[in-house]
């Protein structure tokens, strides 16, 4: 009898159709919205699960899922997860890393340069039939080449936005991170490290690119903006509640930084209804990794986890090995 596995959100038909030889799938391909009382229902009858960022799985459900061996995440982050209750209930954790650097690192620069150059204020502005005339300061921004890039958190996405950054506009890049990178990885992408407070009062752009937990929540606050220059672009990529949205809004309305560029949001996909009125911000749906192509990596590696564990014992993207190790 195969294994059942429970495919949470909607996902491109030739990821079912990968993985229906292996399992007796449920899909959720209408997106029919759960509440935490039908997804542990639709959880607690399943061996796997094929999960989102939008899909908690925490002690809660955990404990109604007495069948439940693994869940993959389609994402590299893993908020949405309970990682060490999971690990007390013997049930592996995956992500999908490596796949979606590249693209999400284009996102990066994309809402860097966006947010910089005032791209989002000038077009509304054109839409709606303001402009009637050429002037010498009209949407000037701040400069990016040259400039000064600063990254708070270092990992293959930080990496790849200092290359970007470095190569590809001769910036001057500072990082901080929870740990130094080895003097290769800082020649390979010419970056310096900085203590956070250097990183706030000396970068021209942060990027942030650190992973969402209960210590960095909000690390990015009203103390944290007073530090940062009045010509300094902001770019969240990474996950919302890393940055207070609220501080955020009233610094971007008063202009104590210049711009920022979000993909993400506390409480998403609900945006706070300030940062909606201000001008100086560019908004994205948390479209980071969107592209075709990245997309379907990440959701075949996201099914070969599955394809892995069950038919091999071990998964590729482990979050907790241990797991794989005790049942072994």
């Amino acid at each position: 009898m195969k294994p059942k596995i429970i495919v949470a959100r909607p996902i491109f038909p030739e990821v079912i159709s990968h993985l229906q030889p292996y399992f007796e799938v449920t899909s959720n391909q209408d997106d029919v919205p759960w509440t935490e009382q039908s997804w542990t229902d639709q959880l607690s009858q399943q061996d796997g699960a094929f999960t989102f960022t939008t899909d908690v799985v925490n002690e809660n459900i955990l404990k109604h899922c007495t069948k439940l061996k693994i869940c993959a995440n389609m994402a590299v982050g893993y908020n949405n997860f309970d990682v060490p209750a999971m690990t007390r209930y013997k049930v592996v954790a995956t992500n999908t890393p490596d796949v979606l650097t590249q693209t999400t690192a284009d996102m990066g620069f994309a809402l860097l340069m966006a947010a910089a150059r005032r791209v989002a204020e000038s077009e509304h502005y054109l839409r709606a039939g303001q402009w009637h005339q050429w002037r010498f300061d009209m949407f000037a921004g701040v400069e990016v080449h040259g400039s000064t890039l600063g990254i708070l958190g270092m990992g293959r996405i930080g990496q790849a936005i200092a290359q970007r950054g470095a190569f590809g506009f001769g910036m001057d890049v500072i990082y901080h991170n929870r740990s130094q990178l080895s003097s290769e990885q800082e020649i390979a992408c010419k970056a310096r490290y900085v203590s956070k407070q250097e990183l706030l009062e000396q970068s021209d752009h942060l990027v942030l690119v650190l992973p969402y937990s209960k210590e960095s929540h909000h690390v990015i606050g009203q103390k944290e903006l007073h530090q940062m220059k009045p010509t300094a672009v902001l770019v969240n990529i990474a996950r919302g509640g890393i940055v207070d949205d609220v501080a955020l809004a009233q610094a971007l309305k008063e202009k104590r930084i210049a711009a920022a560029g979000l993909d993400v949001y506390e409480g998403e996909p609900q945006v706070s209804p300030v940062l909606l009125t201000i001008p100086n911000v560019v908004l994205t749906p948390h479209i980071a990794s969107s592209t075709v192509k990245t997309r379907m990596a990440m959701a075949v590696l996201a099914a070969d986890n599955l394809i892995s564990f069950f038919t091999m014992g071990k998964a590729i993207n482990p979050l907790n090995p241990q797991v794989l190790s005790h049942q072994a």
